[in-house]
């Protein structure tokens, strides 16, 4: 039996659409997480367009109702970041196999995209390295410029290097040919 994926990517469509923050979007403002998810979803299809179906409902879903999980809600802090940004993974990797088993996937294929949404194996699994390749390349042509105005040029300069060494080294030199950075931004693509 053939699973369509289309049907576990509009629920996520539909959960992400009660997204109360908004973007901007070509066709005007959008709710955010909606936004994301299929910014995701077109940076996959054009960066790896033979992805598996489980890249594909990872890469929309990675931040699925990321707003009912509150920033606020935790402490201030590097620790309280980290712990917020576990405890979004997890409930973004169950909301993704609840709405997968809902569909019809096989439990395994919810969690394998669990792992990917935890980001389990970075550069050491192929596709969760391009699902964080994705993130990448959505951070940067979406999110990066807006993101630096808020930062101070060191801050700004500690973030482009750690995006940088996340992804893999063919991410790297495609981002480098593919967006025209700051000299300093591009060095750190470039190592």
């Amino acid at each position: 039996m053939t699973v369509p994926i289309e049907n576990v990517l509009a629920a996520i469509d539909a959960a992400n659409a009660a997204d109360p923050n908004r973007v901007d979007t070509p066709d005007g403002p959008a709710p955010a997480a909606l936004a994301y998810g299929q910014r995701m979803s077109a940076e996959l299809d054009r960066l790896f367009p033979d992805a598996s179906d489980v890249l594909r409902i990872a890469a929309r879903g990675q931040h699925i109702e990321r707003w009912v999980l509150r920033r606020e809600d935790y402490p201030e802090g590097k620790a309280g970041y980290l712990q917020w940004r576990r405890d979004q993974a997890a409930r973004h990797a169950d909301r993704l196999a609840g709405i997968m088993a809902e569909a019809g996937y096989p439990q395994d294929d919810g969690a394998r995209v669990g792992t990917l949404v935890r980001k389990e194996g970075l550069k050491r699994d192929a596709e969760v390295q391009r699902l964080e390749d994705v993130i990448c390349f959505v951070f940067i042509r979406w999110y990066l410029a807006d993101f630096a105005q808020t930062k101070d040029a060191d801050h700004m300069q500690r973030i482009v290097d750690k995006t940088a060494r996340k992804m893999s080294d063919a991410g790297r030199a495609r981002a480098l040919a593919e967006f025209d950075m700051p000299p300093a931004w591009a060095a750190a693509f470039a190592d």
